[in-house]
């Protein structure tokens, strides 16, 4: 018998060894392209985040920040209403709250509100604020004159600062909105993306 040969046996014994062996390696592999995977997905989704927000919020029509309305002329009679305001701050570091959180007003009239930003950090913060109504339908019916929402807005480190909005109440609002809810979220812009809504929605015309 050959010394040089191999029992068959052995042979295949030492190839299942080589197989099991690579296993490990490969399922290692696996199992970190996996989570660098999630981790680049989650710092992209922080990135986009904004934006996403603002193309959802453009789909379902929860804003428009285009530019400033002209006043409506109505003959319509205004009737009372009560305004209730709110405002949130996205993991930004900003304190963000209204002045007041409700007011009467009626139909017709140009109202003036103001809200309170703090920047609680020691940096510099440019923050986006995006509005939205309840109901969601009524948002068509508040024309914006003067918004703080229209661009984004830098806040040095520990800033406070008060940012009014005035907006004219169209009369024709239906009637049965006895209560309209305006609240503004801020969000945070990343460096080198602070560009007004606005132009970025021409842009892309």
């Amino acid at each position: 018998m050959d010394g040089q040969q191999l029992n068959p046996e052995l042979r295949t014994v030492g190839t299942a060894a080589v197989i099991s062996e690579s296993r490990p390696a490969t399922s290692n592999a696996r199992v970190v392209v996996i989570l660098l995977a999630v981790v680049l997905g989650s710092l992209l989704f922080v990135a986009l985040q904004p934006r996403l927000y603002r193309a959802f919020c453009e789909w379902t029509g929860l804003y428009d920040l285009d530019r400033p309305d002209a006043a409506p002329v109505s003959s319509l009679a205004g009737r009372p209403l009560v305004l209730e305001l709110d405002a949130n701050s996205h993991d930004s570091g900003l304190q963000f709250r209204p002045q007041t959180s409700r007011v009467e007003v009626k139909t017709g009239d140009i109202v003036h509100v103001v809200y309170r930003v703090e920047n609680t950090l020691n940096r510099t913060v440019v923050g986006q604020a995006i509005p939205s109504y309840g109901p969601q339908y009524a948002g068509g019916f508040v024309k914006k004159l003067e918004c703080f929402c229209f661009k984004p807005q830098t806040f040095a480190p520990h800033e406070v600062r008060e940012l009014p909005v005035v907006f004219l109440l169209d009369p024709q609002l239906p009637e049965e909105v006895n209560t309209l809810t305006l609240s503004y979220t801020f969000f945070e812009v990343p460096a080198g993306n602070a560009k007004p809504l606005a132009m970025a929605s021409v842009e892309r015309k």
